[in-house]
């Protein structure tokens, strides 16, 4: 049990990067973040604000949609990691979990978080133990082991690609969107496994995420994209009490509960802008 929090220690560092698309279409304006060892860090925002865009540009898959990091740098444990292909990346320890569940359909449960191990080399004995261990936090995966995972729930499928992202031992997790699509009551069992994971293991997390509610429940650090830039940010907690986060982002001022249409009117104002 490490439960030690977030440390002093910076892992990963992205430093003003611009993100350009097919050349011409500027998504990333100088965005600047930092997640701690041993931290949870959330990346929140509105559809099309630039989460997923900013993760990419961290595990190095921009270029499969004509993408690239054209200004700034980004650091992984004090090392330029910007050009480094994808898998190499894996295997200094980040890893991605893809928006929307991505899961070898054809493939059983277990099969699919037997793919995570792939590139690791040491022994059958040290696999089958972190399976084990993923079982140890998802124990609906174990009764479901069996069956293909096209075929499972959409709770299911999150946990089997988190799982299998577990499986190849990392040191930092980039999950993207991981309440998308899921009631409630999933959502929450979803963040409850990954805070036990990031406490018990040690595994550090930057986490895209779209319900800023539940986001900055559990994490230690929060990140607000608007249009392509940080606007704000700060302790997580901090964040939670902040009047402008408050009514813009999770529908409550002093006055209570605002409508949707008073909330969507931080459009025009960006108080934080000014």
């Amino acid at each position: 049990m490490l439960d030690a929090g977030p440390t002093d220690e910076t892992l990963l560092e992205v430093n003003n990067i611009e993100v350009i698309y097919n050349h011409v279409i500027l998504v990333l304006k100088g965005v600047s973040l930092s997640v701690k060892k041993g931290g949870i860090t959330a990346l929140l925002g509105g559809n099309g604000a630039g989460k997923t865009t900013t993760l990419k540009a961290i595990s190095n898959l921009l270029h499969s949609e004509r993408g690239e990091v054209t200004k700034g740098s980004i650091l992984y444990q004090g090392e330029r990691v910007q050009d480094l292909d994808p898998a190499a990346l894996v295997k200094r320890g980040v890893i991605q979990v893809m928006e929307g569940r991505h899961c070898f359909e054809h493939l059983t449960v277990e099969e699919n978080l037997l793919t995570g191990a792939y590139t690791r080399g040491d022994g059958k004995g040290a696999i089958e133990a972190d399976l084990q261990m993923v079982y140890e936090y998802f124990p609906r995966l174990k009764e479901r082991r069996r069956s293909q995972a096209g075929y499972t729930s959409g709770g299911e499928q999150q946990m089997t690609a988190i799982g299998r992202a577990l499986m190849s031992r990392p040191q930092t997790v980039l999950l993207d969107e991981p309440s998308m699509g899921l009631a409630p009551q999933l959502v929450e069992q979803i963040f409850e496994i990954v805070k036990s994971v990031n406490e018990n293991e040690g595994v550090s997390f930057l986490l895209a995420e779209q319900n800023t509610n539940v986001a900055l429940r559990y994490a230690h650090q929060g990140y607000i994209l608007e249009n392509g830039r940080v606007v704000l940010d700060g302790p997580a907690a901090d964040l939670r009490e902040n009047q402008d986060v408050k009514e813009f982002y999770l529908g409550m001022s002093d006055e209570g509960r605002k409508s949707f249409r008073d909330v969507r009117s931080y459009r025009r104002r960006k108080r934080w802008l000014a």
